[in-house]
């Protein structure tokens, strides 16, 4: 699929080169950070060192106070309390994080996390009847409940108190909790509102921490459970989070918790880890345990103390995710049979496939493949407890949420962000909902939004690009949404020796331009290009610079995003 360059427009000149000469860099690093609104010597500073003491007081949180009283009145009447948490990897880093450090000052604490089959997504009926069993006074609810409205007065009715700590979006009318902490709810001034799941438990134990007079050390030591969630849940790493991930990162590749290190020997991976690692790498073996059998198997390997139960637990994880794959990549090839085959469905605006015998834990990738092959509004639906379970993934630029509260009128639940959300029908309503939702899109998505798009921070030439700027340009990291890694462009770069395909569609080339050095490039699943590159070819690339570690030796490399041939070049 051809995809758009779209070359962002440079900053005000006289602004570039007032911050270039301030912090003595080359003028295209200060036009991203002026990109990403800092545009002074001192914003630069914050930018480049985050430092802990940036994180924020945690009771600046709407509710944080009650919070805090009601877990405090739980450990004085030695109360019985459940750490709840959603199946996914936010919700089971923020079990681990909030469980393992309550235990040490709650008595009676049992971790609870729903069952992704048998009781869904959020708070269960399930898990409620499961607490008034077994005498718990008290749940503490993590990634989910903030529309779990019914659920909630279900369990004061059995007299159960809850404490919401979400993230995501409420709806009209709140639960009645003892206390919400969610920053997107109204009233609350809490200064950043992107915060994960997991982000939000750690501020719970932060603020228990600083009430009773606990070092911050027996805070930060859950850091690196707090990146994962950062990486994996796609929340903005920016102001806060930036903070954490920074930190957790630095903890990940020092010093993981027992759980973390046994996660990364399975997975092979031995050199430093970056958020991009984290989400290929360690978020789909966390979540391979609830989508094939039972996210508490995550959660037993992320508290583990023994390293030999860890690995036993990290194997099991690993397993399960090589089953995960199996099913993703064959219902991607049902999914795709069914698109292709269907000249309708090849020419809408969204994609709404459904097979009852898909397995459910997978269909949020499937749906993912669906949009990158096709890049338009998707949903893959199944069959789940008598009715269609679905999960949706979209476009750059195309509110999701918003196209399916067009629809909502057709389903029995749905939620979610922007680009990603579940829902949930009667089955009666799956060919009315593939019709209204292909409507709704038609009518609101534009036609830009439909051709991917490959954004560039910056034109420059390959000899800008030394020890100096990429040593700079790393800082810029932790990378990730709203701080992407930046995208360069290059024009009339030729080849310099002879390209090669690598793994099964990977291209491998050396490139220079106008007598530069020349540069080690990888072009994942370009392959097709190497007929048309030859060495007195102009061509034009925009790449990402990256660190490349081969046999304990550090070079740069220009990791390719997209080629063109250079205006004039004739093949």
């Amino acid at each position: 699929m051809q995809k758009r360059w779209a070359v962002r427009e440079m900053p005000d000149n006289d602004s570039v080169k007032k911050l270039a000469a301030e912090l003595n860099i080359d003028p295209v690093l200060s036009a991203l950070l002026l990109h990403r609104g800092i545009t002074t010597f001192d914003e630069a500073r914050y930018f480049f060192r985050p430092d802990i003491r940036h994180l924020h007081d945690p009771f600046l949180m709407a509710g944080m106070e009650k919070a805090i009283a009601r877990i405090e009145q739980a450990i004085i009447s030695n109360e019985k309390v459940m750490i709840y948490g959603d199946y996914d990897v936010d919700g089971t880093t923020a079990v681990s994080v909030v469980y393992s450090f309550f235990k040490s000052y709650i008595r009676n604490i049992e971790y609870y996390i729903p069952n992704r089959y048998t009781e869904g997504y959020g708070i269960s009926t399930q898990g409620i009847d499961y607490a008034a069993t077994n005498g718990f006074s008290l749940i503490v609810a993590l990634d989910c409940g903030i529309k779990s409205v019914d659920k909630v007065a279900y369990a004061n009715e059995l007299g159960i108190d809850f404490i919401i700590c979400d993230h995501h979006l409420p709806g009209e009318q709140l639960p009645d909790a003892v206390a919400i902490l969610d920053p997107k709810q109204l009233h609350c001034e809490y200064p950043y509102k992107e915060l994960s799941g997991c982000g939000i438990g750690f501020k719970l134990i932060q603020a228990f921490a600083e009430k009773n007079n606990i070092p911050f050390e027996q805070v930060s030591r859950y850091l690196d459970l707090v990146a994962i969630s950062v990486a994996c849940d796609i929340v903005h790493i920016t102001g806060e989070n930036r903070v954490l991930a920074h930190y957790g990162l630095q903890k990940i590749n020092s010093n993981p918790c027992t759980g973390v290190k046994a996660l990364m020997d399975v997975a092979g991976k031995k050199e430093r880890l970056t958020i991009s690692d984290i989400v290929f790498f360690l978020g789909p073996r966390i979540n391979a345990a609830g989508r094939i059998d039972d996210a508490k198997h995550a959660v037993e390997l992320l508290i583990a103390s023994n390293f030999e139960a860890a690995q036993e637990k990290g194997l099991l994880i690993n397993t399960q995710n090589l089953e995960r794959k199996g099913h993703d990549l064959s219902i991607t090839d049902e999914a795709l049979s069914i698109i292709k085959s269907d000249e309708i469905l090849v020419n809408r605006k969204s994609t709404v496939v459904f097979n009852e015998k898909w397995h459910k834990g997978v269909i949020g990738i499937v749906a993912s493949r669906l949009t990158e092959k096709y890049y338009r509004p998707t949903v893959v639906l199944t069959h789940s407890n008598g009715h269609i379970a679905g999960s949706a993934r979209s476009v750059l630029g195309f509110d999701l949420y918003e196209a399916l509260s067009g629809c909502s009128d057709l389903l029995i639940q749905y939620g979610g962000h922007k680009y990603a959300a579940g829902l949930t029908m009667h089955p009666e309503n799956v060919d009315a909902f593939m019709d209204r939702f292909e409507e709704v899109v038609s009518q609101t998505i534009t036609p830009d939004q439909l051709i991917q798009e490959i954004r560039i921070d910056a034109e420059i030439k390959l000899d800008q690009i030394d020890s100096k700027f990429f040593r700079i340009l790393s800082q810029y990291g932790p990378f990730g949404p709203e701080n992407m890694t930046p995208v360069f462009l290059s024009r009339n770069v030729k080849l310099c020796g002879q390209p090669a395909i690598v793994g099964v569609d990977h291209l491998k080339m050396n490139v220079m331009q106008d007598g530069s050095a020349a540069f080690d490039c990888i072009a994942f699943s370009q392959a097709a290009w190497l007929p048309q590159l030859k060495n007195n070819i102009s061509f034009d690339i925009c790449y990402c610079i990256e660190e490349h570690v081969w046999r304990d030796k550090r070079s740069i490399q220009l990791n390719i995003k997209g080629i063109r041939l250079s205006a004039g070049s004739v093949n």
